[in-house]
């Protein structure tokens, strides 16, 4: 016989307190933390407790008796189900506010090093559609809503093309509009999904691994471009055909599309990295434009998905990195080279290492297209690549610019950092945890100078953030 579930209490009347990880808030009653999504400091509710710990707890808001003027309105009509956005409910400059704060708790508490006087964080301009890159999904297991739920109808179309729901793998929230990218994301999304839903194609299963249809990636750039890349499992040759004909649909429906391909994967996940891509119609790449600078992106190169944020974020690195036009620079995850040729016009030297070949194929093009010449790449795993004899060999670095992934760098790296002995690290990172981490380890031969945080993602908790360290 199985064990009554213990209930968890309501408790009423809670005042939310400030903000946490993952874009939740925090409340605390009696010494007990309580985590909650889509409330803002200020509010004041009814909490259910859905989980209990020792030190802390989860819930959600079942009440609301007072709200925050902190609030804002959230505007996507999926907000609250999607898994993206959660701070829509919280006014623009107090987002850019939690943000800086996050930056300065987790670099004093972690970092545990002297710090200066943080700069000011740089919003962005845009906080509707400031995206140039998202991928849906397609499911033939659509997510419910709550409210779908109640009204007690059977639904014969289960199919989706949308994002995921957190905590539920293999379902697929139906988004009709989303504000993060240009509307044409939307036009070109939902016309597939039409065009899908009348012809009976197959969406995938992602627990049977069954099904044709499995994602979609759209791309927009500041030039115009416009990449599309349909991905499906082909199983025969009467699917290849489909699958042609929905390309061809595409391509004639939207003609401003410069770049649509497609992929064929029959793996058990939606990464491309290892699998040909294939061009139906037009380009393999897209063009972004910086200060001249054109860059190339192809299907699977990296790049910052808000373009004019990224701007801002590259000018910052260039200015800390203080160049002169005599130093030799390291760029290491370089990517498609974005930063090293950005940097190039004022250092003698750029160096950029890479994990991902495809990339460092795209950072060449791009020097030999902006006729960049005191560039070079390569390609393989950082801590393998930057090693001691690739120092000796290539010269001691007069700065560091790095731009690791969230999870910082491994120790090897921070290892050969502090035996190369730049004068100056630049440190650009998309999570202050792992930031504050490795500034740890640099410590012992490097200051902090200058912090400033920059928004790349308005709505989410997520914040990037530029330190300058200078050897002591």
């Amino acid at each position: 016989m199985s064990r009554k579930k213990k209930e968890l209490p309501l408790l009423e009347n809670i005042t939310i307190t400030d903000v946490a990880a993952e874009g939740k808030a925090v409340a605390k009653v009696n010494e007990l933390v309580i985590f909650v999504p889509y409330v803002v400091p200020g509010d004041v509710v009814d909490l259910q407790l859905t989980r209990k710990k020792n030190h802390y707890a989860e819930a959600v808001a079942v009440k609301v008796h007072e709200l925050s003027p902190k609030r804002a309105t959230p505007f996507c009509k999926h907000y609250g189900v999607c898994g993206g956005c959660k701070w829509q409910c919280l006014a623009y400059e107090e987002q850019l506010r939690y943000k800086q704060k996050q930056v300065f708790d987790n670099l004093t508490r972690i970092g545990k090093v002297e710090l200066p006087e943080f700069r000011p964080i740089l919003g962005s301009k845009k906080t509707q559609y400031y995206r140039n890159k998202l991928e849906f999904t397609f499911s033939d297991k659509r997510w419910l809503t709550p409210e779908e739920i109640k009204q007690n109808v059977v639904y014969t179309q289960m199919n989706a093309v949308g994002f995921h729901i957190p905590g539920a793998f293999d379902k697929v929230l139906a988004i009709d509009e989303c504000w993060l990218q240009d509307d044409i994301s939307n036009r070109i999304r939902n016309a597939i999904r039409d065009y899908a839903y009348e012809h009976e194609y197959r969406f995938f299963n992602l627990r049977t691994q069954e099904g044709m249809l499995r994602n979609l990636m759209i791309r927009t750039s500041s030039t115009g471009g416009l990449m599309v890349l349909l991905q499906c499992k082909i199983t025969d040759e009467a699917e290849r055909e489909k699958m042609k004909e929905l390309l061809r649909f595409v391509g004639d429906k939207f003609p401003e599309i410069t770049s649509l391909l497609y992929v064929e994967n029959d793996k058990c996940n939606d990464t491309i990295g290892a699998l040909p891509v294939h061009v139906f119609k037009g380009d393999d790449h897209i063009f972004e434009e910086m200060e001249g600078l054109r860059f190339k992106i192809g299907a699977k190169s990296f790049y910052q998905t808000n373009s004019e944020q990224a701007y801002q974020l590259y000018k910052v690195a260039r200015e800390l990195a203080g160049l002169t036009g005599d130093e030799l620079v390291y760029d290491l995850y370089t990517g498609t080279g974005t930063i090293a040729n950005f940097v190039s016009r004022r250092a003698r030297k750029v160096i950029g290492i890479e994990y991902v070949p495809e990339a460092i194929e795209d950072a060449k093009v791009n020097s030999a297209i902006n006729g960049i010449s005191n560039t070079l790449f390569y390609a393989g795993d950082m801590k393998d690549i930057l090693t001691q004899d690739f120092i000796n060999e290539h010269g001691r670095p007069d700065v560091i610019i790095t731009d690791p992934p969230r999870a910082g760098m491994h120790k090897d790296v921070v290892d050969t950092i502090l035996f190369a002995e730049p004068r100056r690290i630049v440190y650009v990172s998309c999570n202050p945890a792992t930031q504050a981490r490795d500034l740890q380890l640099l410590d012992v031969k490097y200051k902090v100078t200058v912090v400033q945080p920059v928004d790349m993602f308005p709505h989410t908790h997520h914040v990037e953030n530029v330190v300058l360290l200078e050897k002591r």
